[in-house]
């Protein structure tokens, strides 16, 4: 691994006999962003949630894909200036996974919830233009007013799959299996199950086989991602209020790949204006690591309200030589809300909990 792994204090406490690890905290972080995005063309609660692709053979070209939620998908580069607009629906959340088999092809895959028509939307990466284009056979119906949305792949049965949260004051969520053999996507309901409360933000684990969900109130849970297991069987990673890192709302989920096991999960805490980062080492508990905030910094406002996240460890060129973490901005103080990008090496350098830099994970491996 070409990344250091850092140093976490953590000490233990003792419980009925059983020992849990303890981390002792410390101030919040703080990072600059050095890029941000063109303004979302919607005034108001308008960019939700973002995506990186990575290009396949000039990773400095690749895209950062964002949703405005009051009427379009947008492409940005990495200078942050827009190349591409697809006007139309209320796109909401959006993901991507690598190498889906799509009519004899393999293609980036890019899926969006959309709240018009309670729907789910799919595109591929054009890698000479770097453009999305529309693949869904015909409109894939949920029957749920569509929010958060995440994308999941089985490496072993080589499955693909979209889960798809809602606006249901109960937190429903449905699994859908995705299939792209006759030249276009096309999905099966093949799991649904309820959170609590209002749910939206969501990731999936390919490697370790879970899905994590953001109640927006209550915090984040750990479930199975595959369609046979039980949603009985979660685990809470950590809650909002006392004894919590997290100020509701729980908004956007990202996972840090810093090799195939292990790496780190980050929530964005809405009421906070703040990231929270756990471990990501085995199927079990998350241990808290740090908290860090995007405040002003060369030239470029503060992150506040924030929402959507995503991140990516692999080198995108001269301007992101150790990765790349992307934040909705809720508050931009130049216009309509847009995304804010932030060198991975400063979060990880940042405080006194250091994180690991490893780039020599391939998010598009196979």
């Amino acid at each position: 691994m070409s990344g250091v792994r850092r140093v976490i204090w953590v000490t233990t406490v003792v419980v009925l006999g059983l020992a849990f690890p303890l981390v002792v905290t410390a101030q919040t972080a703080q990072v600059s962003a050095t890029v941000e995005t063109t303004p979302v063309p919607h005034s108001g609660d308008a960019a939700d949630d973002v995506s990186i692709w990575v290009h396949p053979t000039d990773p400095a070209q690749s895209t950062i894909i964002g949703t405005d939620k009051q009427g379009g998908l947008a492409v940005y580069g990495l200078d942050g200036k827009q190349i591409q607009y697809i006007a139309g629906g209320k796109p909401n959340n959006v993901d991507i996974r690598y190498n889906f088999p799509l009519g004899g092809e393999s293609v980036a895959l890019v899926g969006v919830s959309d709240k018009i028509g309670k729907k789910i939307n799919f595109y591929k990466v054009n890698s000479d233009t770097r453009l999305l284009e529309n693949v869904v056979a015909q409109t894939i119906t949920v029957g749920i007013k569509s929010y958060g949305f995440c994308m999941y792949h089985n490496p072993t049965s080589g499955k693909y799959y979209a889960f798809v949260t809602s606006t249901a004051a109960t937190g429903d969520v449905q699994q859908w299996e995705l299939s792209g053999t006759s030249g276009k996507v096309t999905a099966t309901k093949v799991r649904s199950f309820k959170v609590g409360s209002l749910t939206e933000g969501c990731v999936a684990d390919d490697w370790h086989a879970v899905l994590y969900v953001a109640e927006e109130d209550v915090g984040i849970w750990k479930y199975g991602a595959e369609p046979g297991d039980s949603p009985d069987d979660r685990i809470k990673v950590d809650s909002t209020g006392s004894g919590g890192h997290l100020t509701a709302d729980v908004e956007g989920l990202t996972i840090y790949y810093a090799s195939q096991w292990t790496g780190y999960l980050i929530a964005s805490s809405q009421g906070s204006s703040t990231f929270v980062v756990y471990t990501r080492d085995a199927p079990g508990f998350n241990t808290y690591v740090k908290t860090f905030k995007i405040v002003a910094g060369n030239g470029i406002d503060k992150v506040g309200g924030t929402d959507g996240i995503d991140v990516v460890n692999f080198p995108l060129g001269t301007a992101f030589p150790k990765g790349v973490f992307v934040a909705q901005d809720g508050q931009n103080d130049n216009g309509n809300q847009n995304f804010k990008l932030v060198p991975w090496e400063a979060i990880a350098n940042a405080g006194t909990m250091l994180l690991t830099i490893a780039t020599d994970w391939d998010p598009r491996a196979p």
